[in-house]
């Protein structure tokens, strides 16, 4: 039985244990096999010395992180227990603010796969997000886009979302065309407000510098230096899919943001974002960026939802 006696130097132990020892508590779960308390300044270790050799890097990376950036969340600390090599730990301690929002409001990539997608952003014209819920992948995209309209890279934003009912008739919702359409759309007017005023948004979509539109608007346009996200692409046919991505104009960014596991349309027709992820594997100009219910960012009981629902669906497969 070997010990490691660790001393959390020149950083604030409250940041380091988290309200409640949380941050100290998720430590721990990483490593079951060692006994680990803490008191203060000091970290108290036994066990495998091997297990202590790796627990000891990632003390300091911690405290690392604490002493560059004066702040920890649960998802630093989770990255920062995660991440499994140079490449990976360079995303977890890159804290680039990708936009600041509405009242002061910091919008960041939260976790590492998300940081891969801002960077897939920066490299590449077109980038695949695929992922589940939760994961940030639609909101991430959205702060990109705006801070690429914001540092003038391109001259508009396009926001698009193929209309296809997920148990709902969207013929007996109430109003006209626009009115049907809008609640399909509301996650994108819901970010966008987030990261822009109300005012300046409004001239924005008025002046059609930001357009939000069901997928069908997109037919026959060719979009030439704008910022354009389709959000839900699972629910895409393989025209539609086609059709959206031939669009792309010169001086243009396109991020196609879906959930392969979340199909909505008929049980015959094939998604078109499952099609796209086979048939452009492979071209260079092209990112897939995967996301996995580890980045998911709202409520914890949301990853679990998801993993438990990734067993059943495993358990049907299998059957």
């Amino acid at each position: 039985m070997f010990e490691l006696n660790y001393e959390i130097t020149d950083v604030d132990p409250k940041l380091f244990y988290g309200v409640n020892n949380q941050y100290f508590n998720l430590l721990k779960s990483k490593f079951p096999t060692l006994k680990i308390t803490g008191r203060d300044h000091f970290v108290f270790a036994r066990g495998n010395q091997e297990a202590l050799d790796v627990l000891s890097s990632k003390l300091n990376d911690i405290v690392d992180f604490i002493s560059r950036h004066n702040s920890m969340t649960l998802k630093d600390m989770e990255s920062i227990l995660n991440f499994k090599d140079e490449a990976e730990k360079q995303l977890v301690f890159d804290q680039d603010i990708i936009v600041k929002g509405v009242n002061g409001k910091i919008i960041k990539a939260k976790t590492t796969n998300l940081k891969r997608l801002a960077k897939a952003s920066e490299t590449k014209d077109m980038v695949f997000a695929i992922g589940p819920a939760g994961t940030g992948k639609t909101y991430t995209s959205v702060a990109l886009a705006v801070r690429a309209l914001r540092d003038k890279e391109v001259k508009r934003i396009i926001l698009t979302r193929p209309a296809v009912e997920a148990g709902e008739s969207l013929g007996f919702l109430p109003g006209d065309l626009k009115e049907k359409l809008d609640p399909y759309l509301q996650p994108l007017y819901d970010a966008l407000r987030d990261m822009i005023p109300h005012e300046k948004l409004e001239g924005y979509i008025e002046k059609k510098v930001i357009e939000v539109a069901p997928l069908a608007f997109m037919r026959g346009r060719t979009l030439d230096e704008a910022f354009v996200i389709l959000d839900e692409a699972q629910n895409t046919t393989h025209a539609q899919m086609k059709m959206f991505l031939t669009r792309m104009g010169m001086n243009a960014k396109f991020i196609i943001t879906g959930d392969p596991s979340q199909v909505d349309l008929p049980m015959k027709q094939k998604s078109g974002l499952k099609e796209s992820m086979r048939i452009l594997d492979g071209v260079d100009e092209i990112d897939f960026v995967y996301l996995t219910e580890e980045d998911v960012v709202r409520h914890p009981v949301v990853r679990k939802i998801i993993a438990a629902y990734g067993r059943e669906e495993e358990r049907q497969r299998s059957e």
